[in-house]
């Protein structure tokens, strides 16, 4: 009856006795996530994008160019007439030019679309990177969550024992003064009664450290007695959701956007432009003065040096997409792999857990036949301490499997993605 009302105010009646922080798995991933100075990184990823995508897109507005050169040559253009009275005045062999060009492109490939994209799609790559590192902190949670919880379970069942251990000692202090028991069977009691303190003083300690690291993580302090929500144990999926998928989809975008890339640079390249200018000679090669002259147009141009790599460049795009199709098909295969593993050791917990109970239900009768017998002198202390020790140690047993399944189902939803 006294176990009864244990449990029944540990479960029901503390809960609400005391308005308590309660803490669930997944605000623990929410929050871990939020606090985690990795996640200062999401912002500067998405500004350097932004700047990115800037720039490529000035590569469709006007280009200006300022530029000069002073020559001497060797021989200069002369014309090869010579009449009375008029001097055709011969060209200087050291010549000036200072210019400025303002020049706009017509058609360029499609060089600034996809160099656009380009800078979006690696933006999206970086991003994508940093989410995969922020799911690795699921496992951390975990560890540190369910770790909690499991020391929780522990010192609620030592408290248990305790209350068996005293229960035995009142009985067997009675038979004490009425002469029909030894002093050293409270004794034996009374020792078990201090190592049971021993244990709890332990769990405590253990639950301390690991409240403490769970706080740091969610940058809240974790009291003792708040309270950890166990979660659902659910179905496990065999669907892969994981972001790593993402990124390596991601990877195969930014592999697609340089080959469209790389065909659009090797195409011609037409553009308006106005150049002004300074110099001698200017315009008119007849006249060997300094002076002004502007020149405007449509200019066609087009690099056919990138020829000589382009198909090159296009093997090494090739590789990339076969490194990267072995490397999701590598982590496809591990994944399914260890969900396969996993899968096995749930489904041991729950044969585990379905024994335990049966184990239970047997040490408990025991354990109330040996309480009768201690109470009626024909076993020692020694013998009831050993059956609460067996009944103590099954439900131990179930407490670990049963945060074990919870384990086990967290780490199947990380593993999968789900």
């Amino acid at each position: 009856m006294k176990r009864i009302v244990f449990l029944f105010f540990h479960v029901l009646i503390v809960p609400y006795a005391f308005a308590q922080e309660r803490l669930t798995i997944g605000e623990c991933y929410e929050r871990a996530e939020s606090n985690y100075p990795l996640i200062r990184q999401r912002e500067l990823i998405a500004k350097s994008k932004a700047y990115s995508i800037e720039n490529a897109s000035k590569g469709a507005l006007p280009q200006i160019m300022i530029g000069g050169q002073a020559t001497y040559q060797s021989d200069v253009t002369q014309v090869p007439l010579s009449m009375p009275g008029m001097e055709i005045e011969t060209l200087s062999k050291d010549q000036y030019k200072l210019f400025g060009e303002i020049s706009q492109t017509l058609y360029n490939g499609g060089v600034v679309r996809q160099q656009k994209q380009l800078e979006e799609v690696n933006g999206r790559v970086e991003e994508q990177k940093l989410e995969v590192e922020l799911y690795q902190l699921k496992n951390r949670i975990n560890e540190l969550f369910f770790g909690t919880l499991l020391i929780r379970e522990q010192i609620i069942q030592s408290e248990l024992v305790k209350q068996d251990i005293a229960s035995g000692l009142k009985k067997i202090e009675a038979s004490i003064a009425n002469g029909t028991a030894l002093k050293s069977a409270g004794d034996v009691l009374r020792a078990e009664l201090l190592k049971t303190d021993q244990r709890i003083i332990e769990l405590q300690a253990a639950g301390e450290a690991y409240r403490e690291m769970l706080g740091l993580f969610i940058n809240q302090q974790v009291s003792e007695d708040a309270i950890l929500e166990k979660p659902q144990s659910e179905t496990p999926s065999q669907e892969i959701n994981r972001p790593e998928l993402t990124l390596y989809t991601l990877q195969q975008q930014n592999i697609d956007v340089s080959r469209a890339l790389l065909s659009a640079r090797k195409r011609p390249k037409i553009e308006l432009f106005v150049q002004g200018g300074y110099g001698r000679p200017a315009l008119n090669m007849l006249r060997n003065d300094f002076d002004t002259y502007y020149i405007g147009g449509v200019r066609f141009s087009w690099m056919l040096s990138g020829f000589y790599t382009f198909e090159k460049e296009k093997q090494i795009l090739d590789l990339r997409r076969q490194s990267l199709d072995a490397q999701k098909e590598t982590f496809l295969f591990n994944t399914r792999l260890t969900l396969g593993q996993q899968d096995t050791e749930v489904t041991k917990l729950q044969r585990l857990i379905a024994v335990d109970r049966d184990i239970i239900t047997l040490r408990t009768q025991v354990k109330q036949t040996a309480s009768v017998q201690l109470e009626q002198g024909t076993i020692t202390s020694t013998d009831y301490v050993r059956e609460v020790n067996a009944e103590d140690q099954a439900r131990q047993n179930l407490v670990l499997h049963e945060t074990q399944l919870l384990v086990a189902s967290a780490k199947h939803q990380f593993t999968s993605g789900n």
